[in-house]
């Protein structure tokens, strides 16, 4: 596979600016409280700069091309396509209160046999949240949000953004975040956006629900563990034995850190539950190890990923034991248009 990736464009380039703070995917967690000469980046509303707004845009084109994507299994031809896609976003703060709106027109050409939710949309609201940020002592900070949003969550092997490809996975709901330092506890209770393929047609999905506790701990410097609990329900679930009604529990820990050249990122999870008339029991174990190289000319970093999941072994009897990686982050919208299946 081949895999062309554009640079990404902005009104606003942030790595020329000072002390412009590190850009991510989902643009809502970007402090820009200090960029006073950041143009559109920092607007003061008032005299006392204690309301702002920052304004920012992010387009993409990337071509993707694959040539035996059917892995051998079968005679296929090559398969290349186009993604196309503007994100325009605007950040207001008022005091401990703040309104994050995020824009999204995506579309695709060329895909086969058809685009799909991760590949295409009209304009539509990808994010649109208001939140307040309440102190707690001198220390500690609770979160209050509601509305659409993109909710990344540890390395999104379970719950992710989907930024790879073209459209990405937003959702709805509510969200409480505090944060302490040394730890930080995200609760929500969230209901997956269901992307459609025409201007303002995104709707809140009336079949999947997604609640959970996450949680960070800084251990020491350099080293952290996540553990969490997600509640997933999917009405219309499709699997080998059947369609029905799915509920799934995953309880899982990450243990990921730095320390000079090694890096680690291992991550362990365990699924409950049932669907229709079965059991569910399935398990995971995903690991990511790196070294960087830094002493060497261009500073290579190599890294070694190890992942197995479970599967079912009998359609017939009344266990599933197919492990379900829920909403993750990878650029796997490809092999799922041709199962059939949706990522949205």
């Amino acid at each position: 596979m081949i895999n062309r990736l554009l640079p990404l464009l902005a009104l606003i380039p942030a790595a020329a600016q000072a002390g412009a703070p590190a850009q991510l995917n989902w643009r809502y967690d970007e402090d820009w409280s200090q960029a006073h000469d950041a143009g559109t980046k920092h607007v003061a509303l008032n005299a006392d700069d204690t309301s702002w707004i920052s304004l920012g845009v992010e387009a993409r084109a990337r071509q993707e091309s694959f040539s035996g994507n059917y892995w051998g299994s079968a005679p296929a031809p090559d398969d290349g396509y186009l993604w196309l896609r503007l994100m325009p976003h605007a950040d207001v703060h008022v005091g401990a209160a703040r309104v994050f709106i995020q824009a999204i027109a995506g579309k695709a050409r060329g895909v086969q046999p058809a685009a799909g939710p991760a590949d295409e949309t009209g304009i539509d609201l990808l994010q649109g949240f208001g939140d307040i940020a309440l102190p707690l002592g001198d220390h500690a900070t609770l979160t209050l949000r509601a509305g659409r949003e993109l909710m990344p969550l540890g390395s999104e092997r379970l719950v992710g953004i989907r930024y790879g490809p073209n459209i990405p996975q937003p959702f709805d709901g509510v969200r409480a975040i505090l944060s302490t330092g040394a730890v930080r506890i995200d609760a929500f209770h969230m209901r997956p956006v269901a992307v459609g393929p025409g201007d303002f047609d995104d709707r809140t999905s009336d079949t999947k629900h997604l609640d959970g506790v996450y949680t960070t701990f800084a251990i020491a410097d350099g080293l952290k563990i996540d553990a969490y609990w997600l509640d997933y329900r999917n009405e219309t679930a499709s699997f080998e034995q059947g369609r029905g009604d799915e509920r799934r529990q995953t309880y899982g820990a990450r243990f990921f850190g730095k320390s000079g050249a090694l890096s680690w990122n291992w991550e362990a999870m365990l699924q409950r539950g049932h669907f229709g008339g079965a059991t569910i029991r399935a398990w995971s174990i995903a690991s990511e190890t790196g070294f960087a190289f830094d002493a060497l000319p261009l500073k290579p970093h190599v890294r070694l990923r190890a992942n197995v999941a479970s599967g079912d072994k009998n359609p017939a009897d009344n266990r599933l034991g197919s492990f379900n990686a829920l909403f993750p982050k990878g650029n796997i919208s490809a092999s799922f248009r041709r199962s059939g299946r949706s990522t949205s």
